[in-house]
């Protein structure tokens, strides 16, 4: 059997996709990456799997299934009747941030059933971002308490989606009992760039909550 090590081309990673474009650190042996891994975590069809999707720099590893009737009791789908799909595992995808900074981004499934898995997900991480949706405040709750809980840090960002009524930071902090020196902010899940600045704002503050 050949390797696929055989048919790279030197100094690159044969883990490289065909059409991705090549970062710094993929063809210099010599410049190691910081890497990093930060969890994206939140209720039910709070645009969780649209982040990683939007912002990963490759093919998105997604575990999409379709929803079916036996789901029906479980999942409120009142703010996202158009939701055909569930992540029922994880979402994962990788995003260079600077040439040497790359971030690992894993989606959290949302629903309850799938919290077991969360402890695993979480495991070497540096943060996560907490998204909400301001017509479900409350499903966000759960992942709160739990970065809370274990003290992982965490920012919370709002995914503002069509239609839905715009909030001030403050009210949204105010309405979840967010600390301080937490950073809140209002974001678009499908614009690279709004995404890109929430993840910089959690290194940000890790790095400020555990500076070693």
């Amino acid at each position: 059997m050949d390797s696929v090590v055989s048919d790279a081309a030197p100094g690159v990673s044969p883990l490289v996709e065909d059409d991705e474009p090549l970062q710094p650190w993929q063809t210099d042996r010599t410049r190691a990456p910081i890497a990093t891994k930060i969890v994206v975590a939140g209720g039910f069809g709070v645009g969780k799997t649209t982040l990683v999707t939007t912002v990963s720099e490759i093919t998105p590893l997604e575990t999409e299934a379709l929803m079916t009737e036996a789901s029906e009791e479980h999942d409120d789908l009142t703010a996202t009747p158009g939701k055909l799909t569930t992540t029922v595992a994880m979402d994962f995808g990788r995003i260079t941030l600077d040439d040497d900074l790359v971030l690992y981004v894993f989606g959290t499934p949302g629903q309850q059933r799938f919290w077991f898995m969360w402890d695993d997900l979480v495991r070497g991480a540096i943060g996560a971002v907490v998204l909400a949706d301001t017509r479900r405040l409350k499903d966000c709750w759960p992942a709160l308490d739990y970065f809370e809980s274990c003290g992982l840090p965490y920012v919370v960002a709002v995914n503002h989606f069509d239609g839905s009524e715009r909030f001030d930071p403050e009210d949204v902090r105010e309405a979840l009992t967010v600390p301080a020196h937490i950073p809140v902010m209002i974001m678009d899940a499908r614009r690279r760039i709004s995404v890109i600045e929430t993840l910089l704002s959690l290194v940000g503050h890790a790095l400020d909550e555990t500076p070693e």
